[in-house]
């Protein structure tokens, strides 16, 4: 492994989706930020919470429904939010989905 870079040909590849369950993926952890990769089997979800820093999250695959705040998003490969630190959100997976989280550090 290089310790300038990381590279992914394919990120869909690099979590599985196991059955009634999420997986994640630790991808980076640095002073930068954190890089999480999510795999969500239909019908599962991440009850609402909030985060310390911002963040930015970017489906890669599925279909589901994201809340930020009030507002409620039907999502689907290729959509994509950036939160201010301390913004309620909450996501549900309508079929076997892939998610790209960004943590960004302070």
């Amino acid at each position: 492994m290089n310790n300038q870079y990381r590279f992914f040909a394919n990120l869909v590849d690099e979590v599985s989706i196991a059955n009634e369950s999420i997986v994640s993926r630790t991808l980076n952890n640095d002073t930068g930020g954190k890089t999480i990769l999510f795999g969500f089997d239909t019908g599962q979800e991440l009850s609402e919470h909030t985060a310390s820093v911002p963040a930015t999250l970017h489906i890669l695959k599925g279909e589901g429904s994201l809340t930020l705040s009030e507002e409620t998003y039907d999502i689907r490969e290729g959509a994509f939010a950036i939160m201010q630190a301390n913004v309620s959100h909450s996501i549900v997976a309508k079929t076997p989905m892939i998610m790209l989280l960004y943590m960004h550090g302070k």
